[in-house]
């Protein structure tokens, strides 16, 4: 089969999303799948995916400007006809954003078009004439989470229509270290001293503050802790950071909160915390960031929401705790700070969790089937 792949940034300073489309498109490639990729901006993950595509083009817009209306249908349509395809491809766009360009490009070459579900849908007011007729215009959707799909389907999509497919990561990638004591003399961590990380973007969604709120509700119990934050924010949110720095300091945690930056690979923060925190307030879909923590053997600490509980089941729902409580988020933290002590099988079964249900393998065949069932149905 051959994949039209539709990446806007391949940039791991994005987020989850655009390694996942990585992970994805290599796995479909190592199963001889022919992959080619559309992009508008260079980043830093199109070195890799020059290892195994056929082809890579860049694309001017994924949308007709209004305000320039004439030169964005020329440059849309010459973006449109320089993309090779036949009757075994289609067209996979990893976002709804540019679902209108990847449904025209679709219905010019008379193949299919599945687009990934990896964000809640926008409100219908800020939808977009141009999104709706894309989106509708789609034979499968593939949602990261049975939440995410229904939040599509609040929005009036076909829940017959949406399949479901957990995020997937690379278990050797993200892996417990055998040797957590030197890993930390290397990244100059105390060893007597409790270490809670958060590896994501930086902005008002994922609930930050309620994180450094709940260290300093913790501090009242008595445990030494500290806080790393592996991310960077996106423009917009530059603020944001900046208000992160003061609450810390008007809180007295400025030396206990280390704001670290983006970090490419994270496995090595995962390895040498004792507990991953994901404090987020919005409809997280399904977050790498969990996966990646137990997959290390760091136990991953919560919001009740979004997709998330569906990643925390079983024995692990008591990490969840609820959005923006930080006072409930310092008792989630001070019962699980001391989890290689009282329960050191816990990071193990942390681990297994992941193995079982999220492993990159297991994405990869439930999209491959999504694709091939597309590929057996007439074209309309």
């Amino acid at each position: 089969m051959h994949i039209i792949v539709l990446e806007n940034d391949p940039s791991s300073f994005r987020g989850g999303q655009e390694r996942s489309l990585l992970d994805v498109c290599q796995g479909l490639h190592n199963r001889g799948h022919i992959i080619s990729l559309l992009y508008r901006s260079e980043g830093d993950l199109l070195d890799k995916y020059q290892q195994f595509c056929v082809e890579l083009v860049k694309v001017n817009n994924y949308r007709i400007d209004r305000h320039n209306f004439l030169y964005s249908l020329r440059f849309f349509f010459l973006d449109n006809i320089q993309v090779k395809a036949d009757k075994n491809s289609l067209v996979y766009s990893n976002q709804y954003h540019d679902s209108f360009f990847a449904y025209t490009l679709a219905l010019s070459k008379n193949i299919p078009f599945v687009c990934h579900l990896r964000l809640p849908p926008p409100p219908l007011k800020t939808f977009g004439l141009q999104r709706s007729i894309g989106m509708h215009g789609t034979k499968r959707l593939i949602a990261v989470s049975r939440q995410t799909k229904m939040d599509w389907v609040n929005q009036g999509f076909d829940k017959n229509k949406i399949d479901v497919v957990y995020n997937g990561i690379n278990t050797q990638e993200f892996k417990p270290s055998q040797e957590v004591s030197l890993v930390k003399k290397k990244c100059s961590i105390s060893q007597d001293i409790k270490i809670i990380c958060y590896v994501g973007r930086i902005d008002k969604q994922k609930g930050l503050e309620t994180l450094i709120r709940g260290l300093f509700f913790l501090k009242k119990y008595g445990i030494n802790a500290n806080l790393m934050i592996a991310g960077k924010p996106l423009l917009q949110d530059e603020n944001y950071q900046k208000s992160l720095f003061n609450l810390s300091i008007e809180l007295g945690l400025e030396k206990s909160v280390n704001f670290l930056g983006h970090v490419t690979i994270p496995t090595s923060i995962y390895q040498v915390s004792d507990v991953s925190v994901l404090p987020c307030f919005w409809s997280e879909p399904c977050p790498r960031s969990i996966i990646e923590s137990m997959a290390c053997g760091t136990p991953a600490i919560a919001s009740r929401i979004g997709g998330i509980p569906e990643i925390l089941t079983g024995e692990f729902q008591s990490m969840l705790f609820e959005p923006g409580d930080a006072q409930s988020l310092a008792d989630t933290l001070n019962r699980f700070l001391k989890w290689k002590d009282l329960d050191p099988q816990l990071g193990l079964r942390c681990r297994e969790h992941v193995l079982h249900n999220f492993n990159l393998d297991r994405m990869v065949d439930s999209v491959e089937k999504v694709f091939l069932k597309i590929s057996e149905l007439p074209c309309k």
